[in-house]
């Protein structure tokens, strides 16, 4: 049985600059085995792409919208561009500049 892999675009909004907020989303995406990419966004938003298995992906979801980095607040979490893909665009999960 074929794996079902899904990529998604996020925007995360808050207080997730200055806090660590993409090196834990690094973390949390190696331990779940995704790949993609974060970075912070010019209006102090935190934006980036995440792929892989649809349930894992599922997870990541979950955990950059409720949980986040320990010093991080949370106040709202977008996801666009959802869609199945044939394989991953990235070979690992990294931060971007």
């Amino acid at each position: 049985m074929a794996l079902s892999l899904v990529s998604v675009d996020f925007e995360i909004f808050g207080r997730v600059q200055g806090v660590c907020f993409r090196m834990y989303t690094e973390d949390e995406s190696r331990k779940l085995r995704l790949v993609g990419w974060v970075k912070n966004a010019p209006t102090g938003s935190v934006v980036g792409v995440v792929q892989g298995p649809a349930d894992k992906v599922e997870a990541m979801k979950h955990w950059l919208s409720k949980v986040g980095s320990p010093s991080s607040r949370i106040h709202k979490a977008e996801f666009h561009n959802e869609r199945k893909i044939a394989q991953t665009e990235f070979k690992s999960f990294g931060t971007r500049y």
